[in-house]
């Protein structure tokens, strides 16, 4: 009978021990993102314009933004692999003047092309990043379909380390942003962000978006793409 009364008492006890053990965190849910629009559009991205003054990779920077992208609801987005190739085929390093990018969007068969540049790039905690990102939509005009790449190159170029001109284009819109990591604001709209795309119960959690840059860079994009088709739906 003791024997029995010990055991109850040690179920009672390793039972209340599992009560009193911190639950998990639970995972937060990420804010979605809607193009705003009935009808479905194809978006491609170009490496970015590197205008910072630091060693910064066009084609990975180009990659977060279309990482961003395809999570908004109702865009199909061009790999930035071949937008690469169409550069290639047609001789240009980069976008520099809006009949280049018509001309891509052309040769991709995509609504738009959208361009990041990065101005500010410095990945040491707190991180700071500032850029822009630089629609040009496809016109209704027919393009003349043998294109001189030689002249194609040359078209509209700016000096060296210029940004883009600002087009007067109906189909032309931007976003731009200074992100600080050291803000309040700013780490809060970080935090938000990152409820819902991080483990909670992971050894750094939100804290690795501070410490790991490319996600710096994920956060900066989603809230430039936010902003960018909120302007587009205005």
């Amino acid at each position: 009978m003791r024997t029995m009364r010990s055991i109850g008492v040690c179920l009672l006890l390793a039972a209340f021990a599992v009560g009193c053990q911190d639950q998990p965190k639970p995972y937060g849910i990420e804010r979605e993102t809607f193009f705003p629009s009935r009808h479905r559009e194809v978006w491609a991205v170009a490496p970015a314009v590197n205008l910072s003054g630091q060693e910064v990779d066009p084609l990975l920077q180009a990659d977060d933004l279309y990482e961003q992208l395809q999570q908004v609801q109702g865009l199909t987005v061009v790999p930035v692999n071949r937008v690469a190739q169409v550069f290639s085929a047609l001789q240009i390093a980069r976008v520099q003047s809006p009949e280049q990018a018509q001309i891509v969007c052309e040769q991709l068969g995509c609504d738009a092309l959208i361009v990041p540049t990065v101005t500010i790039y410095d990945p040491y905690d707190p991180p700071k990043f500032a850029g822009a990102l630089q629609v040009f939509r496809k016109g209704k005009q027919e393009l003349v379909p043998n294109v001189d790449v030689h002249e194609l190159s040359r078209a509209a170029t700016p000096p060296p380390g210029e940004p883009l001109p600002p087009p007067q284009l109906a189909g032309f819109k931007q976003s731009v942003g200074m992100f600080d990591a050291a803000n309040g604001t700013v780490l809060e709209r970080l935090n938000n962000y990152a409820a819902g795309r991080n483990d909670p119960n992971g050894p750094l959690g939100q804290r690795e978006y501070l410490l790991n840059m490319d996600r710096y860079c994920g956060f900066v994009y989603h809230e430039l793409i936010h902003d960018l088709l909120r302007s587009i739906n205005n």
